[in-house]
């Protein structure tokens, strides 16, 4: 249904001669399922569980062996036990917690036999009754689809060639923002796409929105630890799209009596749920760019066509010739901190952004990149004329003289110089190449 950048990761992860189960943690819908399916046709057996089936659970309890266990599996599924390849998809995996346990023993006693685990809010559990075995597994972050699946799963594959091959000509450069504006009022995931590649009719979008809102507030009235805890993260799925790429207080969020301590447990649930990212500030300008945890965050969430829909801003998206216009700059904002960690799956990946808070000299800079050793500042400002002032003063203690500017026009370098008289490099990347910024760097650096 759709093409998928990450199944050269299953690959890479098939191949390891030491290959642990996988564990896929992804918000729910981000299309786990999908993606195992598309891998399991390169092997010659295939079985596919779902413990949401008293009768395939029941083939994990008990007290019997883990050979037997194995055994059971492939009894069950009228499958031989060969030498064949073979590929167990153990999915809604969250519903048995020795299913989790014996994860181990795939690894120990039949790593000739590739395992792939995932379910809903697997990240929730695992500081509860469930403990996946430490060494014993290995993870990979499944996020929504990013500008270039985008392309290719809406059938734009001359527009994907050319995205793919920078420098982008100039006679490409139109297209292409037209349709990452697309993109970014549609956003990235799997079902929605979908579902507009059937008719490309935007307003029959809103029952695929609804029913994924729907289907996490679900997930976690089913697995929230505690009655409160339910309507506290209630709130914030029913409030915090207002305030999305917004730094926020947890005191009080979303015009609410509730506490602090409340909002922040509530916060950590949806982001172990991947449903959203609290993104942190750093005033260091060098690496390691450590969070300051005790600064305000900013408040960003899974996909930025949920978002639209969400906060009621669809039509202000689909209207605004240039995406920086469009909800006071938040909807180019987001959708660049999509793209920033789109192709990236490393489950403790976070992203960061730089604050300078002192009296009477504030400064922000959107994003930090970071490069090899360095931290790259980024920008997201649509006009060559927009000051740069929080970027100046970024690069004047910065220990390298690279920036970026994620802007509406086409690829452009420019050469600075700070008020403090630091001369610096400003690569200007329009928005649709957000997600090759680290091969630009590679190849504008090495030049």
């Amino acid at each position: 249904m759709y093409y998928r950048n990450i199944l050269s990761k299953f690959d890479e992860w098939s191949e390891l001669s030491d290959r642990k189960p996988l564990v896929l943690r992804g918000a729910r819908q981000v299309g786990k399922t999908t993606l195992v399916n598309m891998f399991a046709q390169k092997f010659e057996t295939f079985i596919s569980l779902n413990l949401e089936k008293p009768e395939e659970k029941s083939l994990f309890e008990g007290n019997h062996s883990f050979q037997i266990i194995l055994d059971a599996i492939f009894f069950t599924k009228k499958k031989s036990r060969t030498d064949r390849s073979t590929l167990i998809f153990i999915d809604e995996i969250q519903n048995s917690p020795k299913a989790v346990t014996l994860l181990r023993y795939f690894y120990e006693e039949a790593p000739g036999i590739h395992v792939i685990a995932a379910g809903s809010l697997l990240e929730t559990l695992i500081d509860r009754q469930i403990s996946f075995p430490v060494g014993r597994v290995e993870y990979l972050a499944v996020r929504p689809c990013s500008f270039d699946e985008f392309l290719g799963a809406t059938g734009e594959q001359i527009a994907q060639d050319v995205l793919r091959n920078w420098p982008i000509p100039e006679f490409a450069h139109s297209r292409l923002m037209l349709l990452f504006n697309r993109f970014a009022l549609i956003g990235g995931m799997p079902a929605v796409i979908a579902k507009y590649v059937q008719n490309a009719d935007i307003m029959a979008l809103s029952r695929i929105y609804r029913s994924l809102l729907t289907g996490y507030t679900d997930d976690v009235e089913k697995y929230a630890p505690r009655n409160s805890a339910v309507q506290h993260i209630r709130h914030i799925l029913r409030t915090g799209f207002a305030h999305g790429c917004q730094r926020i207080r947890f005191e009080r969020f979303g015009a609410s009596e509730y506490r602090s301590r409340e909002m922040a447990e509530a916060f950590r649930i949806l982001e172990k749920a991947m449903l959203v990212e609290l993104v942190y500030p750093t005033i260091t300008t060098q690496v390691p760019g450590f969070p300051d945890f005790k600064k305000s965050p900013r408040l960003h969430w899974l996909d930025t066509g949920l978002l639209n829909f969400a906060a009621g801003i669809q039509a202000e998206v689909f209207g605004a010739a240039d995406i920086q216009s469009a909800w006071r700059g938040k909807v180019a904002e987001h959708i660049v901190g999509q793209e920033l960690i789109s192709e990236n799956y490393d489950v403790l990946y976070h992203r960061n952004f730089w604050v300078r808070e002192a009296k009477n000299s504030n400064a922000e800079v959107d994003y930090l990149f970071q490069f090899k050793n360095h931290m790259i500042p980024v920008e997201v400002k649509s006009d060559a004329g927009t000051t740069l002032k929080s970027l100046h003063l970024f690069m004047d203690s910065a220990p390298h003289d690279v920036a970026v500017r994620v802007w509406a026009k086409p690829f452009a370098v420019d050469e600075l110089q700070t008020p403090g008289g630091k001369q610096f490099c400003l690569v200007n990347i329009p928005f649709y190449l957000v997600s090759q910024t680290e091969k630009i760097l590679e190849r504008f650096l090495a030049t």
